[in-house]
């Protein structure tokens, strides 16, 4: 068991499990009937999305500086309590669950779930690749 960290839209691993979207916003252009069926997400939840301003940092971040700004104001986002209990919870159920989190962006390493993922393994959780 464990969470694997994804590009939405991307084609599910076998044994993927249920696919959450941590994403400010929808897919655009996409009937919410066909999320799950076109591999964007089951369940959309984006407590752990970067806020707008965050996002739009992030979105904005061409030197190294910048991306460093933007992991410092997504982490201080993710220690706020209704985040780090939603790490917590979602660390401790991939031991007894297969699940996945992620986001549209093609590149991970510059990316809010890179950070995501570190968080969740800092709160113990198993991952896959």
């Amino acid at each position: 068991m464990a969470v694997r960290i994804v590009r939405l839209g991307s084609t599910r691993a076998k044994g993927e499990g249920v696919r959450i979207g941590t994403v400010r916003r929808p897919p655009r252009g996409v009937p919410k009937s066909e999320f799950a069926r076109r591999d964007w997400y089951d369940v959309w939840f984006p407590t752990l999305a970067p806020s707008l301003a965050t996002m739009q940092l992030g979105l904005a971040a061409d030197t190294p500086a910048k991306w460093k700004a933007f992991v410092r104001k997504y982490r201080a986002e993710m220690a706020t309590p209704e985040s780090a209990h939603t790490l917590a919870l979602l660390a401790r159920l991939s031991h007894d669950a297969d699940f996945s989190v992620g986001c549209y962006c093609e590149d991970e390493a510059h990316c809010h779930r890179s950070v995501l993922r570190e968080l969740l393994i800092a709160n113990g959780a198993t991952l896959t690749a």
